[in-house]
């Protein structure tokens, strides 16, 4: 069961309540967003769980519960791993509101992280793959290449809109697809996922191993400018205990290429629109 740590102020009076004028974004930290117009809602990679102690611990709140959610029309889902596809966090969305889900096969295998019903019906299960564009409302989403090494079928997106270009990467190290993307699409807005490397223990083997989790500064610049992003939404940074990294120090590492032309440093309940650089802060603070 999800215990949004925010209550329902967060989805009820800031993100559903939000006068919308063209599309917005919202950061739910980890690497979930809402992507809002007037007309349309889209959930990506939601997840409001803890985590799994002992193996990793959630630094963050729970922004809310999807079961105070009243907009949705569709969830897309990255890859398998259980803080991109887990049906607590997604099913009311899916059961309540009939938001139809979009994922790769493996999202719904037997070898996705979550072990139990997907709370998805027959009739809104979506598998994409590379390549395929769907029609959301007034959004145009485009499946798009990936490099997760750690996924079994991974993809990323790209989401337009005639207020601009939306990018989600997933948990995506630079790829060879980034070049095309960015040669394809002009995008305006570009989620990359920024981590470091750490010791994980993990309690099943009574080991300790030393990983990488996500890109470090320089890939995250590296993937930046091959989509040729004009601002980089750098995220993920702020989940697990151990495997944070400073989003600030892109800034730096950014300062001697032409891609991305601006670094917002987003933190959860952060707004973004497409059309204006800058962050919206949630209501409960202006």
């Amino acid at each position: 069961m999800v215990h949004s740590t925010w209550g329902d102020w967060f989805v009820r009076n800031d993100i559903e309540a939000t006068d919308i004028d063209g599309a917005s974004a919202w950061y739910l930290g980890c690497n979930g967003f809402v992507v809002r117009s007037a007309e349309t809602t889209i959930y990506i990679d939601p997840y409001f769980d803890d985590g799994d102690p002992p193996w990793v611990f959630r630094m963050i709140p729970v922004p809310l519960d999807p079961a105070d959610a009243t907009l949705c029309d569709a969830v897309l889902v990255t890859h398998e791993h259980l803080d991109h596809m887990h049906p607590p966090s997604y099913g009311p969305l899916t059961e309540d509101l009939g938001a139809d889900l979009y994922a790769p096969g493996a999202s719904f295998s037997e070898d996705r992280d979550y072990d139990g019903d997907l709370r998805v019906p027959d009739d809104q299960r979506n598998v994409v793959s590379t390549g395929a564009t769907v029609e959301i409302g007034d959004f145009t989403v485009h499946v798009t290449g990936s490099n997760d090494p750690d996924a079994i079928e991974p993809v990323s997106y790209v989401i337009e809109h005639e207020d601009g270009t939306f990018f989600h990467a997933g948990d995506s190290r630079p790829a060879e697809a980034f070049h095309e993307i960015g040669e394809e699409f002009d995008i305006d807005l570009g989620v990359l996922a920024f981590g470091t490397a750490g010791h994980i223990h993990f309690p099943d083997e009574n080991e300790t191993r030393h990983l990488s989790w996500y890109m470090n500064e320089n890939q995250v610049i590296e993937a930046a400018n091959a989509l040729q992003l004009d601002r980089l939404l750098p995220s993920h940074y702020d989940m697990w205990r151990g495997v944070g990294g400073d989003p600030k120090v892109l800034h730096e590492h950014a300062a001697s290429h032409v891609y991305p032309s601006v670094v917002d440093v987003i933190t959860i309940g952060d707004r973004v629109d497409f059309d204006s650089p800058g962050i919206v802060q949630s209501a409960a603070i202006r």
